[in-house]
């Protein structure tokens, strides 16, 4: 019997990411030495006090049931962070989790969007942004993040018929795929924008805690109107090294987590309580190893983009995040073309920027998740392999 598969999922290609990793792979059948800065999952270890607390309620027979919600005490220690860490004031019916801010952003359009309903999108953005939007079978259009605007957000220059039409805005910074950091300036500029067309805007805020040069993370909604026309995405993945547990909340404008709380309902039955217990732990306990984490990716970028300059490669430091963004080196024009030579002959995976839209198209994404002496062997394994010309 021959099943045919929805035609929805003819929407979605996966041939970049399996033909790199394919080739990944085969590489390493044949014990070729593979740097691997292709996915941004973060090699530090969670904090114990978070695996402590993880365990113990593990052993608890009753935690293995349906929770059904969030406890009040996971949603009271989101508030008390909120407060400690972004001087933001939220209350518990502002909040609700979703299972990873990819799983929540990938149901967004199916909450807010009727058919046809414009939603606006960064390019290059993270690939999920336009699924969600998909899903809710809206009407897509891009914003484009260049170099010429420090990958920021221009949203000004957009058509004033386009912004009347648009449903939601998806904004994130600390950029994946760029790297770019915007100031408060910035969203302040979009949230007046917000206000006037009467559009609502979803921030993405995973990478806070991953800022370089002194800048200041924060949250979107520490600033004055964000609660009226949004909310964020919050996770605890990148800052506390937790990905596989896929904690993450939706906070903000009431009606927008009411709709993502009936959506939900719908197909969850809860974040698991261990998993709980371990975000409380997160939220409430020390954060200075969040600190000094910060400060080795830092360090990290400071190694790899460093290093590529002295082979001549011009690569500008990112502001944030766990990447660099990288434009292709001399004698490139397709960023996936180049991320096979670059494994073939370097060794080193990493993500063409085509892969993130348009006009990620001419650049290469690396992710900060080696330490910094094998960042070093990378420098030197592409020196030695001559894709870089002088």
């Amino acid at each position: 019997m021959t099943i045919k598969p929805s035609e929805r999922l003819n929407h979605f290609e996966t041939g970049i990411f399996s033909s790199l990793n394919a080739l990944k792979d085969e590489m390493v059948k044949q014990g070729k030495k593979v740097f691997n800065l292709f996915i941004g999952t973060p090699d530090f270890t969670p904090p114990q006090n978070v695996i402590d607390a993880l365990v113990e309620a593990a052993k608890v027979p009753e935690n293995w049931k349906y929770s059904l919600k969030e406890s009040d005490e996971l949603l009271g220690a989101v508030c008390d962070y909120y407060k400690d860490r972004f001087n933001t004031i939220i209350t518990p019916d502002i909040i609700t989790a979703t299972n990873g801010s990819q799983e929540g952003m990938g149901h967004l359009g199916m909450c807010l969007c009727n058919k046809g309903d414009v939603v606006l999108l960064p390019d290059p953005g993270y690939p999920v942004f336009e699924a969600g939007a998909y899903f809710g079978e809206a009407e897509i259009h891009y914003y484009p993040l260049i170099k010429e605007y420090n990958f920021l957000p221009r949203i000004d220059l957009l058509d004033e018929e386009l912004l009347k039409k648009t449903k939601y805005i998806v904004l994130s910074y600390p950029s994946n795929p760029v790297g770019a950091a915007a100031d408060r300036k910035v969203y302040e500029e979009i949230i007046a924008l917000a206000k006037k067309y009467g559009f609502l805007i979803i921030n993405d805020n995973a990478y806070s805690d991953i800022i370089f040069d002194g800048r200041e993370g924060f949250s979107f909604l520490s600033i004055d109107g964000a609660l009226e026309v949004g909310a964020e995405f919050f996770s605890l993945s990148k800052s506390f090294n937790v990905t596989g547990a896929r904690i993450s909340f939706l906070i903000g404008n009431k009606q927008i987590i009411d709709a993502m709380k009936l959506l939900r309902s719908q197909y969850d039955f809860g974040m698991f309580m261990p998993v709980q217990k371990a975000a409380i732990a997160a939220l409430k306990g020390p954060r200075e190893a969040v600190k000094l984490q910060c400060e080795e990716y830092q360090k990290r970028r400071d190694t790899l983009c460093g290093g590529l300059r002295k082979l001549g490669w011009e690569i500008p430091d990112s502001d944030g995040t766990m990447f660099v963004w990288a434009p292709l080196p001399k004698g490139y024009t397709s960023s996936k073309e180049f991320c096979e030579a670059l494994m073939l002959k370097a060794g080193v995976v990493a993500t063409p920027g085509s892969a993130f839209g348009p006009h990620g198209e001419g650049y290469v994404r690396f992710a900060l998740v080696l330490p910094s002496n094998e960042l070093e062997e990378v420098v030197e394994v592409i020196r030695k392999s001559g894709i870089i010309e002088n």
